[in-house]
């Protein structure tokens, strides 16, 4: 299947030896700029959303990343083969791609050399059954399952959604193409790496014996705000070092909406915080995670004439030592 290539460096606004820490901070600006939730252009934002959260996926994954970048190479001299060990989302084990999907938020280009999906049966599966089928020589036999993945947001995993899907089918006989669609539903608690069935949609039985069904497994998008483990959520709570000192009032987002914390005098960066309940859902009984506000305390890197002099200020008075409490 003939691709565009994706230049995902310039999708993120990031020169090709950008840090872990330089991807990182392109992704979260713009995925906060076009989060669908805040973006006035619903449609275009969405679409740009899952740009930035493909263009992550592959960039901040040292590995993927070494593959694109070999990738890149390859394309820029002609070549348009995936890296090795990369195979396209519903590419059949042998014999080429028998399915295909749409609407999964990942792009073809992303499919055909990221996706680890394995559509099955293969083009032979299907030609040996069918020969089978046709000579008597089996029963009748149900069709095989296919799997492929689907881009969920958290939002979709906290709430549901209906989405749409097209499923795309080679016939290995004729090679003619007919496209399926399909409304697929997500259910509230739909956590990273589950399998969602839909019945009947996998590959045709033979001698009148039922089709497989599709299972599509649940990839959460990246949150500018949120990293999900399991049900729970980790959100970076930045503090300025006399918050963390003194103490502060701060607002933590949440998914839906916002909560007030008190973080008390000489809090340390990396402290967790709990907020029970504020996870995504466990499941169809309504429990929930929790959320954890993790601390980190920003040092200013540029500072007035005025505030120098109050830091030095502060070093000659101050009788903190931080090597001393660390006993060393």
């Amino acid at each position: 299947m003939a691709v565009e290539f994706k230049d995902y460096y310039k999708v993120l606004g990031v020169a090709r030896d950008a840090t872990e820490a330089d991807i990182k901070s392109a992704f979260r600006k713009l995925a906060r700029q076009f989060h669908p939730d805040v973006a006035k252009d619903k449609k275009r934002s969405e679409e740009k959303f899952k740009e930035i959260n493909e263009a992550n996926e592959v960039l901040s994954d040292p590995e993927k990343r070494r593959q694109y970048d070999e990738l890149g190479a390859n394309w820029q001299s002609g070549g348009n083969r995936p890296p090795p060990g990369a195979r396209g989302r519903g590419a059949s084990g042998q014999g080429g791609q028998d399915y295909h999907f749409g609407g999964t938020g990942f792009s073809d280009f992303f499919e055909q050399f990221f996706g680890g999906g394995g559509g099955r049966p293969s083009n032979l599966d299907e030609i040996l059954r069918h020969e089978r089928s046709r000579r008597g020589a089996a029963a009748p036999e149900p069709g095989s399952d296919i799997e492929g993945d689907i881009l969920v947001t958290l939002q979709e995993a906290m709430q549901g959604s209906t989405r749409s899907l097209s499923l795309q089918r080679t016939n290995p006989y004729t090679g003619e193409t007919e496209t399926e669609s399909l409304k697929v539903r997500i259910p509230p608690g739909a956590l990273e790496g589950r399998r969602i069935r839909v019945p009947g949609k996998g590959g045709a039985g033979s001698g009148g014996a039922q089709p497989g069904d599709l299972y599509l497994r649940v990839r959460l998008a990246a949150h500018p705000d949120f990293e999900p483990d399991g049900a729970d959520l980790d959100h970076e709570l930045e503090l300025a070092p006399w918050e963390a000192v003194l103490g502060a009032q701060v607002v933590v987002p949440t998914l839906t909406g916002t909560l007030k914390l008190t973080v008390p005098a000489g809090t340390n960066s990396g402290r967790r915080f709990r907020l029970r309940g504020q996870g995504l859902p466990k499941g169809a009984g309504g429990d929930r995670g929790d959320l954890y506000a993790v601390v980190r305390v920003q040092i200013p890197t540029e500072i007035t004439a005025e505030e120098k002099a109050l830091w030095e200020k502060l070093a000659k008075t101050s009788s903190f030592s931080p090597r001393a409490a660390a006993g060393s």
